[in-house]
């Protein structure tokens, strides 16, 4: 039988829309603050010469830079302002998250709630000013090490260019924060599904053209076409499953009233680890390419090329090698995310314990072991997602942005928005019913 949540959901409609006007202004705010981000993708960064720099990025477009590219939706291709994207504060809140586990202020801090996140938070801004400089120095002295990228090379140059990384990076973590307390949605993450989604239009076309000279057939598109969808379901139902732990809760009295047991669940993801694992192991592994892209092919050793061409899209080693990494981070990062032992003491603290297994240290082994097997699960599906479209796209040539990790990206952060639009029209209905009730009863009373 249906849940009294999931029978008001069926029912929701247009009308319940209509009248969700928090809604809608959340939604137009949203929409608002992802067009700003688009326009400041076409802001160039001052002093570059942006004919010179296309030409080049064309022949960096394969590696790492390619990635960065379509993260930060076509803003490195143009040098913008937004070249760095996200990116920064991404990786200052992956080495958060690992410091978490390390050193026991900080773990201490984790367990201290909404307090506690605040401080976690205020170091991650710090540790993304500081990878942004780093990075934003690091891309001003490439710009200028390339043959005329830049019209007048110097310290003006590269001051300039560190504060306008720098200041589209901490505007991008403004704006996702915005979006996600005054929106619908994760902001950060849609900041990185925008930025995916305005290139799958001239990914799509680009497909279709070359199916309209013949470079591939029409079976082959439709093929490619089934492909994306399976992908797409699959993704859909694999990041939807939970395994859930039957957690019991005895009877307990308080004061002179006595309370009945109580069941609920501890639902544990299939995929825990998310998309990082495909991101990390795809940034670890185009790596070698974007350095041997930089430096000159006459001056590299025969080895160095060797290598670089192994782990080119497509071939062997490069995916057995991408498929052991998203393995490795897939265990790696879910046992950062998720600890069983905390979860355990936490159970104990309220009552709570699994049935047949006793509470504490036996607990935490138990739901470690459970943890386990579905993560192999998990890093199973995505070793699967990511590899079959790298190895589609070896083979026939199509657009790069319908790899696997981006697939990731935008169903799961539809899937996420979906949840939360629906979580609001569900709020609204119930809003109306209390009220409704409201006036009966007010009618009765008198």
């Amino acid at each position: 039988m249906a849940s009294a949540a999931e029978q008001l959901a069926s029912n929701l409609n247009f009308r319940t829309f209509a009248k969700a006007e928090d809604l809608k202004k959340r939604l137009w705010f949203t929409l608002g603050a992802l067009l700003v981000y688009r326009l400041g993708t076409y802001i160039p960064l001052p002093g570059l010469n942006p004919d010179a720099f296309a030409q080049a990025f064309q022949g960096q477009s394969g590696g790492i830079l390619g990635l960065f590219n379509m993260f930060s939706g076509g803003a490195v291709s143009r040098m913008a302002i937004f070249a760095l994207g996200i990116m920064p504060y991404i990786s200052a809140s992956i080495i958060v998250q690992l410091m978490t586990s390390v050193v026991p202020s900080l773990e201490q801090l984790k367990k201290e709630g909404e307090q506690g996140r605040k401080i976690i938070n205020q170091y991650t801004r710090y540790g993304t000013v500081l990878l942004g400089l780093l990075q934003a120095y690091g891309i001003a002295v490439g710009l200028e090490s390339g043959n005329g990228l830049v019209n007048d090379p110097g310290w003006f140059f590269r001051i300039s260019t560190v504060i306008s990384l720098l200041g589209g990076t901490m505007f991008l973590m403004w704006l996702g924060e915005q979006i996600t307390s005054r929106g619908i949605g994760n902001g950060i993450s849609l900041i990185i599904f925008a930025g995916i989604v305005a290139h799958l239009p001239t990914a799509l076309a680009g497909t279709l053209e070359l199916g309209r000279t013949g470079a591939l057939s029409t079976p082959l598109i439709l093929g490619i076409i089934i492909m994306v969808v399976g992908v797409i379901a699959l993704i859909v139902f694999v990041e939807r499953a939970q395994r859930r732990l039957l957690i019991q809760y005895p009877k307990r009295q308080v004061g002179n009233r006595m309370f009945q047991g109580d069941t609920s669940h501890l639902p544990l993801k299939l995929n825990t680890a998310g998309v990082i694992p495909a991101i990390f192991a795809s940034s670890l592994l185009l790596l070698p390419a974007t350095l041997a892209g930089f430096a000159d092919s006459a001056t590299l050793p025969g080895w160095a090329t060797t290598i670089v061409g192994s782990l080119a899209h497509g071939q062997p080693l490069y995916m057995v090698l991408y498929a052991a990494m998203i393995a490795f981070f897939a265990f790696f990062y879910t046992a950062i995310v998720f600890n069983p032992k905390d979860t355990a003491d936490n159970l104990k603290k309220h009552g709570g314990f699994i049935l047949g297994i006793r509470p504490g240290e036996r607990t935490a082994e138990y739901i470690d072991y459970v943890l386990t097997r579905i993560t192999v699960v998990g890093a199973i599906y995505l070793i699967f997602v990511c590899i079959l479209p790298e190895f589609v796209i070896a083979q026939t040539g199509v657009p790069f942005y319908l790899g696997g990790t981006s697939l990731l990206i935008v169903v799961s952060v539809t899937l996420d928005t979906v949840a939360q639009i629906q979580g609001h029209l569900i709020a609204q209905q119930y809003e109306g019913l209390i009220k409704k009730s409201k006036l009966r009863g007010g009618k009765r009373g008198r």
